[in-house]
C-alpha cells in the first residue's frame, strides 16, 4: 500500500504513525526513527482502515494516533480506528495537542492502550511503548476473584488538584462525581469520590458525612487490602454515590506509598465506572502515581497571583523530572463573565504568559456554593440554577454520554 511506508530494504514495518498530516507532529517523526529506525510508516486517517486488512499489517506491534484540536469533529473516525486496531491486537498510544478533556476520555474509553501530550516530553513515547509491552501482572487472589464473578470494570480516573488553597477544588470533585451519579435518568453508573487530602480533606464536610477510622486502618496496611476491607472503608451518599473520605485524625502525606495509592486507584477503577479524585495541595512521593494513572488531570488555578506563580513553579518540577506537565487540564475557577472584556483579556494573557492552556473557565458561583458546603449539600440539591452547578453538569453530562456510548460499543 503506498501511502503506508514502507522502505527499500524490503524490512517488515513493526509501527504506523496514523495522522491528518505527520508532518504537523515532526517530534513524533524523530522519536519514531529514534526508537525503530527506518521500521515505520505513515498513514492518513481514512487509509488506515484499509491498510489494516493488508497482510503488511499482521506484523504491526502499534500504532501512534496522532490527533490536534482540528481531528475533534472526526471522533467517530478516531475511534472506528482504535475499534480495529483493538481487533487485529494492535497496541494503540494515543498522541494530542491541544484536545478537549471530554474527547481524550472518549479515545481512552474506546481502547486506546497508552496516552501521550503533545509535544512529546522527552523519552515519554518510549515509555509508553515499554508499558504496553510490559507483561500482564499476575492478578492477585482477590482481583482473580473477582474477575471470575464477571464483575471487572475498567473505570475512568478523573482527578482534581488545586493548585492553590481555596481554588474550589474540593467543590469541582465532589459535584463533578455527583453530576457523574446523577447525568443520566435511565442509566446509573457506579461513581466513587476519594479524598486523598489526607491532612485538610474536607469532601466528607461538603457531603455531611463522618470520617471513620477504617479508611486509616486500610490506607495502613494496602497488601492486606481486598474488595471488602476496601467497601468496608466507603461510605454511601443519597444512595448514588460511594465516598472514601480522608482519615478521621490528621496524618503525615507520606502515611502512604505510590504502591498503595496504586492498589486503591487499582480496586476503585475495577468497582466503578468513574472514580473522581480529590489530591492534596502539597506535592508528594505518590502524586506522580496518580498524574500517570488519571485520565483526565483537572489543575485548579484562580486569576490572580499566586495560582500563576503555583502554575509555574509546579509546571518547572514536573518537566524538571520528565513528567507528563502537558497532562494537565488547567481549570480557571471565578472566571470572568462572558461580558468582561478586560477580564477575558487577562485569562489569555495568563495562559499565554505561563506557555499553558486554559482548557475549562467555571463562572463564580457566590455565596451559594460556600453555603451548599457548609450544609453538606452538592450544589445540585441546594443550588440547582447556579451557573457554577450548570457547568460543572455540562462537564459531566459530556464526559457521562461519552464514555457510555464508548462501553456500548466495546
Amino acid at each position: 500500500m503506498t501511502s503506508a511506508k514502507t522502505h527499500d530494504d524490503g524490512t517488515a514495518i513493526l509501527a504506523c504513525t496514523i495522522s491528518r498530516d505527520v508532518q504537523n507532529f515532526d517530534l513524533l517523526i524523530e522519536d519514531m526513527e529514534t526508537i525503530l529506525g527506518e521500521r515505520w510508516g505513515d498513514l492518513g486517517f481514512a487509509e488506515a482502515l484499509a491498510f489494516f486488512s493488508q497482510p503488511e499489517a499482521e506484523n504491526l506491534e502499534f500504532v501512534a494516533l496522532a490527533i490536534d484540536g482540528e481531528d475533534e469533529d472526526n471522533l467517530s473516525l478516531m475511534g472506528e480506528i482504535i475499534s480495529q486496531a483493538k481487533e487485529k491486537n494492535i497496541k494503540i498510544v494515543l498522541i494530542a495537542e491541544d484536545v478537549t478533556p471530554a474527547s481524550l476520555h472518549q479515545l481512552l474509553r474506546k481502547g486506546a492502550d497508552e496516552f501521550v501530550p503533545y509535544p512529546l516530553p522527552e523519552g515519554e513515547l518510549q515509555e509508553a511503548i515499554d508499558r504496553m509491552n510490559k507483561p500482564e501482572p499476575v492478578a492477585t487472589t482477590a482481583v482473580a476473584a473477582q474477575a471470575a464473578q464477571g464483575d471487572s470494570k475498567e473505570g475512568a480516573l478523573f482527578v482534581v488538584h488545586g493548585l492553590a488553597g481555596g481554588v474550589g477544588s474540593t467543590t469541582m470533585a465532589v459535584n463533578l462525581a455527583w453530576e457523574l451519579a446523577t447525568a443520566s435518568d435511565k442509566e446509573a453508573p457506579s461513581v466513587c469520590v476519594i479524598d486523598l487530602d489526607l491532612q485538610y480533606g474536607s469532601v466528607s464536610t461538603y457531603l455531611d458525612l463522618p470520617r471513620r477510622e477504617t479508611v486509616f486502618e486500610m490506607l495502613s496496611d494496602t497488601t492486606s487490602m481486598d474488595d471488602d476491607v476496601f467497601s468496608q472503608a466507603l461510605q454511601t451518599y443519597e444512595e448514588k454515590l460511594e465516598v472514601l473520605t480522608a482519615p478521621s485524625d490528621m496524618v503525615p502525606l507520606d502515611l502512604i506509598t505510590p504502591e498503595d495509592i496504586e492498589r486503591v486507584i487499582e480496586i476503585a477503577r475495577r468497582k466503578f465506572d468513574y472514580v473522581v479524585v480529590d489530591m492534596p495541595t502539597t506535592l508528594v512521593h505518590w502524586s506522580e502515581t496518580v498524574l500517570q494513572a488519571a485520565h483526565v488531570y483537572f489543575a485548579m488555578i484562580e486569576l490572580d497571583m499566586r495560582s500563576a506563580q503555583n502554575a509555574l513553579r509546579l509546571k518547572r518540577a514536573l518537566q524538571a523530572e520528565e513528567l507528563p506537565f502537558n497532562k494537565l487540564r488547567f481549570a480557571l475557577n471565578r472566571a470572568p463573565k462572558f461580558t468582561d472584556l478586560n477580564g477575558k483579556g487577562r485569562v489569555k494573557r495568563m495562559g499565554e504568559s505561563l506557555g499553558i492552556s486554559i482548557d475549562l473557565q467555571l463562572p463564580d458561583g457566590g455565596k451559594p456554593v460556600m453555603q451548599s458546603g457548609d450544609h453538606g449539600l452538592p450544589l445540585a440539591k441546594s443550588a440547582a440554577k447556579n451557573p457554577l452547578r450548570r457547568e460543572i453538569a455540562k462537564l459531566a453530562k459530556s464526559l457521562h454520554s461519552l464514555g457510555s456510548s464508548s462501553a456500548e460499543a466495546a
